[in-house]
């Protein structure tokens, strides 16, 4: 595995995994191939953009023909799939999007591979199509009981993959990551939406009670994992990533005041979103055999990456001001506040 695609490397955790990748491998070469929706940027991508590895290409993995241009000119041996739509909001107003590029996408991709003979397929997946887990951890054999359109398309693209496994022989591996947090998230994602308007003195809006639990991983531990996996997981098995501990989302929105210095006056109480999974939990036992486990508690992970975005407002401030962001948290946000409920 020497030359990789990277579809959604211009993403959040697509990004960082190229820079992971790049640093590790000196022989490797990274192909980026990405559709540039509004959370595609290839600002993500600036630092590496000079390196003679790296090259980056505009495509949608739905566009079957592109796809497969796209690995037979750069002789690509493997696919990592990070292309996405993600957002469980969005999900909610526009579910037909995410079952197009989720499962269709996934599909797309699967059958370039089967078809040109690629060494290896690894799909990144989620936590969300285990469902809200009220007691204990989500194991891999665990069934699936999603909630949400976005969990649901997650979930499709997770199923074909393994049954390309078991009716093709295609190497595949499946990654479920829990939540992450780090650089270059776009500021729709609760950390930096927070982390961004306390900056600014904005209130900070926190779904229904916030007693939401879930497991926050650094985004650079997450790609460590992928790669651990890619390198050394078995085929047609999925491998949980995580921390494997939980924080309550008020008692992190508490958190990233307190590193801010800014009062608790601007957490703002809005009505839930609907079908709102109580809980997430992962075991990550399992990867832990391959010699992974994250390096940073969540107290860390959480302090780096309030920094980050104190230290880069020129990455997400022109994303915060343009018209189509306001249009978003405005018709998402506007109208929804409620009283302490406790």
């Amino acid at each position: 595995m020497k030359t990789l695609m990277i579809a959604g490397g211009a993403g959040f955790i697509g990004s960082n995994y190229v820079h992971h990748v790049l640093s590790q491998y000196s022989d490797y070469h990274v192909v980026v191939y990405d559709k540039l929706t509004y959370a595609g940027n290839l600002e993500n991508l600036s630092d590496v953009t000079d390196d003679p590895r790296y090259t980056f290409v505009q495509g949608d993995i739905c566009d079957a023909a592109a796809v497969r241009t796209a690995i037979q000119d750069h002789g690509i041996d493997t696919i990592v799939n990070f292309a996405a739509e993600t957002h469980v909001d969005r999900s909610l107003t526009d579910p037909g999007n995410f079952i197009t590029t989720d499962v269709y996408g996934t599909f797309v991709l699967l059958e370039a591979c089967k078809d040109l003979g690629l060494e290896r397929y690894h799909q990144v997946s989620t936590d969300e199509v285990y469902g809200q887990v009220l007691d204990g951890s989500s194991v891999e054999t665990d069934p699936l009981h999603t909630r949400s359109p976005y969990s649901a398309s997650k979930a499709g693209g997770d199923l074909l993959v393994l049954a390309y496994h078991t009716s093709f022989d295609l190497p595949v591996t499946v990654t479920r990551g829990s939540n992450n947090i780090g650089p270059y998230q776009y500021p729709e994602k609760v950390v930096p939406v927070w982390v961004t308007n306390a900056i600014d003195d904005q209130p900070i809006p926190v779904y229904g009670d916030g007693h939401q639990m879930r497991d926050y991983q650094y985004v650079g531990d997450h790609c460590e994992g992928i790669d651990a996996v890619l390198h050394r997981g078995k085929m047609g098995e999925i491998y949980n990533l995580g921390t494997g501990t939980e924080t309550r989302n008020i008692d992190m929105a508490h958190m990233i005041l307190d590193i801010l210095g800014k009062p608790e006056s601007l957490i703002q109480y809005i009505t839930d979103r609907p079908g709102h999974d109580r809980r997430y939990s992962l075991n990550v036992d399992k990867v832990r055999g391959l010699g992974w486990s994250s390096r940073h508690t969540f107290a860390q992970a959480l302090e780096k990456t309030v920094r980050w975005y104190v230290e880069n407002p020129d990455w997400w401030r022109p994303i915060k001001t343009g018209a189509k962001y306001k249009e978003y948290y405005e018709g998402h946000y506007a109208g929804r506040e409620v009283g302490d409920p406790a």
